[in-house]
């Protein structure tokens, strides 16, 4: 099942909604967001770079970090009443009239 970024959000608030602390203070959700990159970026030192995992070092993979980083964005952007769609179609236009001939594009002749 496709689900939109309003649906995202919608079931993250929903799941949210049933506790009574709710969304974490803003900083607190930077916090949270730092700590989640962190260990995106252990995970991809593991995978791609010279650090291999410890033998008693969980499993755990760049997908779960990635989705890990997905709901504190939306816990984030709930908390502050953003519509991420709304977000990803200002950042969409921006790259795309901003940064229109910063790239080399792929020619498709």
């Amino acid at each position: 099942m496709n689900k939109s970024l309003g649906d995202i959000q919608r079931e993250v608030d929903a799941y949210i909604s049933q506790f009574k602390e709710g969304y974490f203070s803003p900083l607190s959700m930077l916090a949270r967001m730092s700590e989640e990159v962190g260990e995106l970026a252990r995970e991809v030192n593991h995978q791609f770079g010279e650090k291999p995992k410890k033998l008693d070092e969980a499993e755990n993979s760049i997908e779960l970090e990635l989705g890990d980083i997905l709901f504190i964005t939306v816990c984030f952007a709930n908390s502050l009443d953003i519509d991420l769609q709304e977000a990803h179609d200002k950042v969409m236009h921006k790259f795309n009239t901003r940064d229109a001939g910063r790239w080399t594009k792929i020619n498709t002749d």
